[in-house]
């Protein structure tokens, strides 16, 4: 009994997520919520690395922007700023730099303030110790930087 449960599931969650797809209009919705997402966070920009998987592996950037994007991200029950506080801790709990970037970014966009991103990153040292902690605050330090001489440049335009 304890294989077959584990099995069936397998096979219940397979067979929903290939009739997920297999609706074209379905599909077509949430990539159409998926990429609104995406121009929430990103201030009415696509996203870089998204655009740079469709080039290659356009199934992972379709299944992205459709479920990730259109079907969980578009939810509702939590505003974009929480969800994006919320994706950070996990990104940087996970050790998954490149995308607590983005998530810190978005936060930011989206009315988070550096010093709740900052608070993310304390509150990792508890699940996922201080080095994945010490590296996420280098990579939000980074963004930081970024930031700040993206600001400068456009205030001496």
């Amino acid at each position: 009994m304890k294989i077959i449960f584990p099995f069936a599931l397998a096979v219940v969650t397979l067979v929903a997520a290939t009739a997920a797809f297999a609706n074209p209009e379905q599909l077509e919705d949430r990539l159409q919520r998926g990429d609104q997402v995406i121009r929430t966070l990103n201030n009415g920009e696509p996203q870089q690395n998204l655009e740079r998987m469709r080039q290659e592996f356009p199934f992972l950037a379709e299944a992205t922007e459709g479920y990730a994007l259109g079907e969980v991200w578009s939810r509702p029950g939590l505003d974009n700023r929480t969800r994006q506080l919320a994706a950070v801790a996990v990104m940087a709990a996970l050790g998954e730099r490149n995308l607590m970037k983005v998530h810190a970014g978005y936060a930011l966009n989206v009315g988070a303030t550096d010093d709740e991103l900052k608070e993310m990153i304390y509150l990792v040292t508890v699940p996922a110790g201080f080095p994945k902690a010490i590296a996420a605050s280098q990579t939000l330090s980074e963004l930081f930087e970024e930031r700040r001489n993206a600001a400068s440049k456009g205030a001496g335009e």
